[in-house]
């Protein structure tokens, strides 16, 4: 008899990525279909993590997947910033796959560890990856530690700040706002107190405060706020 091959899809998005990048679900997973089709590989199951961001040990999808994998079989993914954005999680995940005789294919990168090539692509690719993100990083706090300083406008004005003229002209001078600072220090004190993001989500819609932009709070918004003071 032929051997068939077996593949396990993984697909992930966070609310706020989705919106950035347009990478849905159900997007993911007519990829990860169409190239099992070509390729001749059955697909067997997929499994997905939806508004998770971090860590594999986080996300139930992501171990639930690598724990079915058997020898010979392929785990499939859109692209590695979805499998993780860590170098460490990514080589752990292929060090796992490795010891299974599994292989990882990403179809961004058009990456296929069933080849040595693929394997040393794979490796090099998640360590610049993870140089590439920390560069990003850095220069954006530089830009924004700057305008904090000079009490510079963002475009548009953060939460918490007003702009002293009351009009969002990037250059010009910003002012605490007082009541929404006395939100943000409830928003800190809520999560400090083990609150989840979409209950002090709920918490703010509830009492009626309204974000900065749109009409209500999500738990991604709440998650940018917070990481942008902290």
């Amino acid at each position: 008899a032929k051997k068939v091959n077996r593949a396990i899809g993984y697909i992930r998005v966070s609310t706020q990525q989705q919106a950035e990048e347009g990478v849905s679900l159900e997007a993911q997973r007519a990829k990860i279909e169409a190239w099992c089709l070509v390729n001749n590989y059955e697909l067997t199951n997929v499994l997905s993590d939806e508004g998770i961001s971090g860590s594999k040990s986080n996300r139930e999808g992501l171990l639930k997947a690598l724990g079915e994998l058997e020898k010979g079989n392929a785990l499939v993914v859109y692209s590695l910033s979805r499998l993780t954005r860590s170098t460490k999680d990514m080589l752990q995940i292929s060090d796992q796959l490795e010891s299974k005789g599994s292989d990882i294919v990403s179809l961004t990168e058009k990456i296929d560890t069933t080849t040595a090539a693929g394997k040393m692509v794979f490796r090099m690719l998640a360590v610049l990856n993870e140089f590439e993100r920390d560069q990003i990083s850095e220069r954006t706090k530089l830009a924004m530690g700057h305008k904090k300083e000079q009490r510079e406008c963002y475009s548009p004005t953060p939460y918490g700040f007003k702009t002293v003229d009351g009009y969002n002209i990037p250059g010009t001078k910003l002012q605490e706002d007082k009541k929404e600072q006395a939100v943000i220090s409830k928003i800190l004190k809520l999560r400090k107190s083990g609150k989840s993001l979409r209950l002090i989500a709920e918490d703010l819609n509830n009492k009626n405060i309204k974000p900065k932009r749109g009409s209500q709070w999500y738990a991604s918004s709440v998650s940018y706020l917070i990481n942008r003071v902290a």
